[in-house]
């Protein structure tokens, strides 16, 4: 088109513009829902739609959609790099995507096929690791919901998936820590916290089993669980300080 008349030029533009709209609509289609209005995200595409049209050039490739599609998609990320990020990454993440972009658009217009990761470092002058990262972090701008379904199963959310604190490991801390100072009680109190804490029983029922009533029964807990505190503070710090017991 170098050599074509002004106005013929610009009536060839607004051809190929407007017979691949539809192409920049489901370009910004692929970005809806992600908190930017759909109208604006077409605006932007179409803006990358009118930047291929006037930078395709001819001599080098006959397929305009292999050159027109990355453009467009280069000017809807480098949009949501500057104006939807919910997760912002590092500054050079950002500006290492919009640089992908328009080297991907550019490499993809001379070979007719899209670049590998490690095509596109050579050309930046960067490692792969470094494109390797901007790519993964392509969605920041849209974490996923934790409400989303996890996979085909539509009744198991994301957040279904993800692993919760376990107990288990603070009654096993507790349980190593109490070991020793519960030998060191007598037959009976051990037996009672055995009963109360390991099966359960209720005070009541501990409280038959020993003939007592229930009263003297929670009276003893008392004072074997304010024996057990007190000796266990007192002991902590030897237990942090001693290499044999931490290790």
């Amino acid at each position: 088109m170098v050599d074509a008349d002004p106005d013929l030029q610009g009536q060839l533009y607004e051809q190929v513009v407007l017979l691949n709209l539809e192409v920049a609509e489901s370009i910004a289609m692929r970005y809806r829902n992600r908190g930017v209005a759909h109208e604006d995200l077409v605006q932007v595409a179409c803006l990358g739609l009118v930047k291929a049209a006037r930078g395709f050039d001819t001599g080098k490739s006959d397929n305009f959609l292999s050159y027109a599609v990355p453009t467009m998609l280069g000017e809807v990320k480098r949009f949501f790099r500057d104006n939807a990020w919910v997760v912002r990454p590092p500054r050079r993440i950002q500006e290492l995507q919009a640089n992908i972009s328009s080297t991907s658009a550019r490499l993809m217009h001379q070979t007719g096929r899209a670049p590998s990761p490690l095509e596109i470092a050579g050309c930046l002058g960067v490692t792969g690791a470094a494109v390797t990262e901007a790519l993964a972090a392509d969605g920041c701008f849209s974490p996923s919901s934790l409400d989303r379904p996890s996979g085909e199963d539509e009744s198991v959310t994301l957040a279904d998936t993800l692993g919760q604190q376990d107990g288990g490991y603070d009654r096993a801390e507790a349980v190593i820590a109490l070991r020793p100072l519960c030998q060191r009680l007598s037959e009976r109190d051990r037996r009672i916290i055995y009963l109360r804490f390991f099966h359960e029983w209720t005070q009541a029922r501990i409280a038959a089993e020993f003939g007592v009533t229930q009263m003297q029964i929670s009276r003893l807990l008392s004072r074997i669980l304010h024996q057990l505190r007190a000796e266990l503070v007192t002991a902590e710090p030897t237990r942090q300080a001693d290499p044999a017991l931490v290790g």
